[in-house]
């Protein structure tokens, strides 16, 4: 492309240009902005796909979870039942340890802070088929 085309397409020097030439050029800048365009959509669409299938995913991370918690309610209310219990204090459970998720804290040692799930939580099934790949 020489140094006048280029101007041109940038909108200067069409003084010395004819109806033809500017014509053509019109043709030039339409047909690159068709393209432009065309790639601009094929990119949002692949987003867009690739969005979804996130989403799905994470839906089906989400409902295998809650199946997972509803299990170990479950068995909550089953050992609860066996000890004679009439309603077991479900939330004080899951948060001392009763659901594989949460863990007590020791109170002797020092305070920790552990963030994510347990490794052997990382083990299940449902939880290693979804984990995105930058996941460790």
């Amino acid at each position: 492309m020489s140094m006048n085309n280029h101007r041109n397409l940038l909108g200067e020097d069409l003084d010395s240009l004819g109806i033809k030439d500017l014509e053509s050029l019109e043709k030039q800048l339409d047909s690159s902005l068709k393209h432009i365009r065309s790639t601009r959509t094929q990119h949002m669409v692949d987003q867009l796909t690739e969005l979804q299938r996130r989403e799905q995913m994470f839906s089906d991370a989400n409902k295998c979870l809650r199946r997972k918690l509803e299990e170990s309610n479950q068995v909550l209310w089953q050992q609860a039942w066996e000890h004679g219990e009439r309603q077991p204090d479900v939330q004080q459970q899951q948060l001392h340890g009763g659901n594989g998720f949460f863990h007590p804290l020791d109170a002797a040692g020092e305070p920790t802070l552990q963030i994510g799930y347990p490794s052997e939580a990382l083990t299940s099934s449902c939880i290693t088929t979804f984990l995105p790949p930058w996941l460790p």
